[in-house]
């Protein structure tokens, strides 16, 4: 059965933060630190670099090495939650392959991020893209649904809660100082976590 690539998700990912780095920034400069797109960027470019030098074997050593790097060279909230993610999800993953070890990890992950943000759904972060996606992946799974399949339904879940963050006022972050004014903005931290999402989906193998 195919599954989940972590190296080629990790790098991925890297991919696609650099490709949307722009927009990451635009989005952060309307309700927050004009930043993100550029922290990601630092970030992931800092966990292939550090990839590149020890080629860790498992899932669990790709994603824990992922994590460390990411906290070690993002500051502000987004290197401490998407590296509690990785951090989560290595513990939870360990040398698992297989599609449902890969569900059962995500949701450690977004537990995890839950835990380190206090944020719920309908906060306006990046949960509102992570949860959808994790209740796709454990839906699908308990179905039967083929890797592919539970994978687009997750891609599906997460670009959903990333555009429903649009009219939501938010309640965590710098973003929560605007008050109603973050309502019609799409929140940069759900569209980076849909990013991270759409990458597992292309690191099936």
């Amino acid at each position: 059965m195919a599954a989940v690539d972590t190296a080629a998700w990790v790098r991925g990912f890297a991919a696609l933060v650099g490709e949307h780095e722009a927009e990451l920034t635009a989005l952060d400069a309307a309700i927050g630190d004009a930043d993100h797109g550029t922290n990601m960027r630092r970030g992931m470019t800092a966990v292939v670099a550090a990839l590149d030098d020890s080629q860790p074997g498992t899932p669990g050593e790709v994603s824990k090495q992922t994590a460390m790097a990411l906290i070690r060279a993002v500051g502000g909230a987004s290197g401490p939650l998407f590296g509690t993610f990785f951090l989560r999800f290595a513990a939870a993953i360990g040398s698992g392959m297989d599609i449902a070890d890969f569900a059962r990890a995500f949701r450690a992950g977004v537990d995890g991020v839950i835990a380190r943000g206090k944020a719920e759904p309908g906060d306006k972060t990046m949960v509102d893209t992570l949860v959808p996606a994790a209740d796709a992946l454990d839906t699908r799974v308990a179905g039967g649904a083929s890797t592919e399949a539970v994978l687009d339904a997750a891609v599906s879940a997460a670009a959903a809660g990333r555009d429903a963050t649009t009219p939501l006022v938010a309640r965590k972050g710098r973003a929560s100082y605007l008050g109603e004014r973050s309502a019609g903005h799409q929140d940069p931290g759900a569209t980076s976590a849909a990013l991270l999402v759409l990458a597992a989906r292309a690191a099936v193998r």
